[in-house]
Parts: structure tokens; C-alpha cells; sequence
């Protein structure tokens, strides 16, 4: 009879239909595709997470150093090992699908009461037994596929995480970088301010004891050399505070620390990588690891309803035991000895306060709020994008008014030095005509960084990118001038 009943349990068990939803893709009012002010036509290819997209800078050290963060950061180590921990757990979760097989052995010695034992046996006795037991939970209402399916979610969630970590330091790094590089050339435009206000304060002291200026034009002197002097060290911190920040990123150790960041090529020298191409789908971003990390957990928490909702079906469980029993050592393993039994059980509930109910709300809930997190993921996608966009076209734009703006205030100091020097006009508009140059060598320095920065931001948007056959870096549009200060004419002794 148990012969003939086990393949039809079986049957039934593989047949069993899971209860909960089964999952659907939210619905999302998209766009067909971009349109931005700055897209380029040329067929577009949907394809996303370029490989190396901070390749297209055109650094090599800029590559090595991201190389070596996503080598060495810990950030992403840990991040890999809870990738390694989710795999864990969906390995468990799929071993609870099929029978598990366990073994028990256990020796009892102990001694009956003479009083109440019968008589001619024994008061002493020592049991050994040995065990194998095959237990099976049939999951007629697939609870255990729903777990199941919950736990590769997670870690299909845990591996996009580890891409979005991985992307996120790319993109630091990247920028960090820059940083750095704009903090370099800031510091070698103001020791170069310096260096022309220290010749200037010595050519005005000459003067000023020649009798040829007033102490006004002194002091003045002096209080714009000091300015420049206070602002050299302020920037070496920085440059040491971003090397710093640069270290920690790649992964280097404490000692490592001390050892200077290497430098590839001069901010202005910096590709600026092609904007994106008109016809992008709009369905790149549902590619990017961090939307896709949402989707995967909202099909994590659809299926633990069906998991709270097997829970008012009864468990049903197989479990069959062989094995022997014997009070001698010797005897353990004969014939005689043999046990086996087998016993069919199931459990449900009957009567617990709501308490199932409770747990399909919950888990219920979680799904409401897997969803929320899902939309905002894909809301949030979408911003970075129109934001990077926006970035890209107005940086670009300031950056080439800027740089007009720098000529124009270099000549601006030639022509107002040369008015001092003639007796036209007074030493307050050449300080003037000088900061506002210094002023606007800095803010050149700052427009290329936000342009590059808005850059990285489009490739972070879009998850790593995009690829197009033929999308190469495209020629600057308004490269930056070398911040250096313009030569002007000497001041007489």
C-alpha cells in the first residue's frame, strides 16, 4: 500500500500550485526615448553599463587608479561578501525543496526500580541505537517555492548592489580626481599671483622711498601679497586632504598613505566624452543597478506573501526511519536488531488570534513598500539624468563665457597697468584689474571641473553608460585656457 500511495505524493507535491501573486513589472509612464537640447542624432543602440566608461577621459593614471579601487576598496569587498551571503541563503532555501537525509546514534545506559520491574529482567541495561532518517516536507501550497523565490530575488538584489557600489566608487574616484587635478592647477595659478604681487610689493617699497608713491599704495601692495601668501597653504591642504580622500578609495593601507598620488594629464587636457545621442530608450534606466536592485527586492517581497499565505494550509511531512537497536555493541548490526518505521504528519493552524492574518498583512506591507522604493528608484533615475543633462549643456556654456571673460580681463590688467605706470590713474584700479583676473583664472578652473563632473554624473545616471558604435570622445568645445597670468608691463623703479 505505501508502495503505491509514495509516487502519487509525490506527483501531487511537484503539482501544487503556489499561493500568493505571481509577480508582474510595475507599469511606468515613460518616455520612448530622450530628447534633450544637447543630444546628438546618430542611431542609438539600448545597450547600457558601459565597460570602462572612465576610460573615455583619456587618462591612463585616471584608469589605474580606478582600476586599484575596484581591486582593493572595501567598501566593495564588503559589498561582494554579502553577495556571497545571499548566494548562502538561496542555497539554502532550494535545499529545503527536496528530501533532506540525517542520521542519529545514542547509547543509554540506566537501571530500572527491583520494585517495580518484572521479575528475570534486567535492572541494568545499556541501549545502543543507530538511525538514518529521510524526512521530505511536501509543499503542496509552495511555501518553500515562494521562499525559494524570495531568496534568489535577494541575491540577484545583492548582486546589483554590488554593482551600484561598484559604479558609485568609479564615479568617486573619478570625480575625486578631478578634483585634485583643479586644486593642482588653483594652487599653480596663485603661487604664480604671489610670486607677481612679491615683485610688485618690492618695485612699490623702491618707490615708496623714492618718495614716488604714497603710503596708501604701500600698504595696499602689501595687503594683496598677503592675501596671495595666506591662500598657498590653504590650497596645499586641500590637495593634501583630496590625496588623502584619492588613498582611501583605492584601497591603499595607512602606510601607503604617505606616498604621493600620481598625476596623469592637466585638467584642460581632459576628453570630454559625447553627449548623449538623440534616440536613447528611455528604458536604459531600468538597467541601472540600483533600479533593478528595487525590482529584484519588491520580487522578494511579492513572493513572501505567498509565503505567509501558505501558512493557513496545513504542513504536511514524510519521514521514514531505518536503522538498529541492540544492548550489546556486538548485536548492534544484526538482523534482529533492525528497526524502521515510517510516519506521515501534517500541522496547520486552527485557532490563533488572527495571527496568520496578521502575517499576510505584513507581509503585504512589505510588498506596498518594496513597491514605493521601486518607483522612487526609477523616479530618482530619471532626475539624475535630466539633471546630469542640464549640467552638461550649461557647463559647457559657462565655461566658454568664462573664458572670454578671462581675456577680456587680462587685457583689462595690461591696459590698466600701463595707465598707472603713465600717471593716468591710481594703484586701486591695477589691484582691482589684478584680482578680478586671479578671480576669473580660478572660476575657468571651477567651470571645467563642474563640466567634467557633470560627465561623470550622465555615466552614473545612466548606469555606466551607453553604447554606440562610433561614439567616441568627441573634440572640446571651448577648451579651457592654462589659468597663467598674463605678462604685464614692469613698473618703473
Amino acid at each position: 500500500m505505501t508502495k503505491r500511495l509514495l509516487p502519487a505524493v509525490v506527483a501531487l507535491a511537484l503539482a501544487g500550485c503556489a499561493v500568493g501573486p505571481d509577480y508582474s513589472r510595475p507599469k511606468f509612464d515613460m518616455p520612448d526615448s530622450w530628447a534633450a537640447q544637447n543630444s546628438q542624432p546618430g542611431g542609438a543602440v539600448g545597450q547600457a553599463a558601459e565597460a570602462g566608461w572612465w576610460k573615455r577621459f583619456n587618462d591612463p593614471v585616471l584608469d589605474q587608479l580606478v582600476d586599484e579601487a575596484l581591486s582593493y576598496n572595501q567598501d566593495l569587498a564588503a559589498a561582494a561578501a554579502r553577495v556571497d551571503q545571499a548566494a548562502a541563503q538561496a542555497g539554502i532555501a532550494r535545499a529545503a525543496l527536496l528530501p533532506s537525509l540525517d542520521y542519529n546514534a545514542n547509547f543509554t545506559r540506566g537501571r530500572v526500580s527491583a520494585e517495580t520491574a518484572v521479575p528475570g529482567t534486567l535492572l541494568v541495561s545499556d541501549v545502543r541505537t543507530v538511525n538514518g532518517v529521510l524526512s521530505w516536507e511536501l509543499d503542496l501550497w509552495g511555501k518553500l517555492r515562494r521562499s525559494n523565490e524570495a531568496a534568489r530575488a535577494n541575491f540577484v538584489a545583492s548582486r546589483y548592489n554590488r554593482d551600484a557600489v561598484e559604479l558609485s566608487l568609479a564615479s568617486q574616484v573619478t570625480n575625486t580626481y578631478f578634483q585634485l587635478r583643479a586644486l593642482d592647477v588653483q594652487l599653480k595659478v596663485t603661487e604664480q599671483t604671489l610670486a607677481t604681487r612679491e615683485e610688485s610689493l618690492r618695485l612699490q617699497q623702491k618707490r615708496y622711498r623714492g618718495g614716488l608713491i604714497s603710503a596708501l599704495d604701500l600698504h595696499q601692495a602689501e595687503s594683496e601679497e598677503a592675501s596671495s601668501r595666506a591662500a598657498v597653504p590653504q590650497l596645499k591642504q586641500s590637495v593634501e586632504q583630496t590625496e588623502h580622500a584619492l588613498s582611501v578609495l583605492t584601497g591603499r593601507s595607512p602606510r601607503d598613505l604617505l606616498s604621493p598620488t600620481p598625476r596623469g594629464k592637466e585638467l584642460a587636457a581632459m576628453a570630454i566624452p559625447p553627449v548623449v545621442p538623440e534616440g536613447l530608450p528611455s528604458t536604459l534606466l531600468t538597467r541601472r543597478p540600483d533600479v533593478a536592485a528595487a525590482e529584484q527586492q519588491l520580487v522578494a517581497a511579492n513572493a513572501q506573501i505567498g509565503v505567509a499565505r501558505a501558512a493557513y494550509f496545513p504542513t504536511i511531512s514524510l519521514t521514514g526511519a531505518i536503522g538498529s537497536q541492540s544492548l550489546s555493541l556486538s548485536g548492534l548490526f544484526t538482523g534482529p536488531a533492525k528497526t524502521w518505521s515510517f510516519v506521515g504528519g501534517a500541522a496547520g493552524p486552527i485557532f490563533n488570534w488572527g495571527a496568520t492574518g496578521y502575517g499576510v498583512d505584513a507581509a503585504t506591507g512589505g510588498q506596498k513598500q518594496a513597491l514605493a522604493t521601486y518607483q522612487s528608484a526609477v523616479q530618482n533615475a530619471f532626475r539624475d539624468t535630466l539633471d546630469a543633462l542640464s549640467a552638461i549643456n550649461g557647463s559647457a556654456k559657462s565655461e566658454v563665457g568664462l573664458v572670454d571673460q578671462l581675456h577680456a580681463l587680462r587685457e583689462t590688467q595690461r591696459l590698466a597697468q600701463l595707465r598707472y605706470d603713465n600717471g593716468y590713474s591710481s594703484y586701486l584700479e591695477v589691484l582691482d584689474a589684478e584680482r578680478n583676473t586671479y578671480s576669473s583664472e580660478l572660476n575657468v578652473i571651477n567651470a571645467r571641473l563642474a563640466r567634467l563632473n557633470a560627465a561623470v554624473s550622465l555615466y552614473k545616471a545612466l548606469g555606466g553608460g551607453w553604447s554606440q558604435a562610433g561614439a567616441d570622445a568627441q573634440p572640446d568645445r571651448g577648451p579651457m585656457t592654462t589659468p597663467t597670468l598674463a605678462p604685464v608691463a614692469k613698473q618703473q623703479g
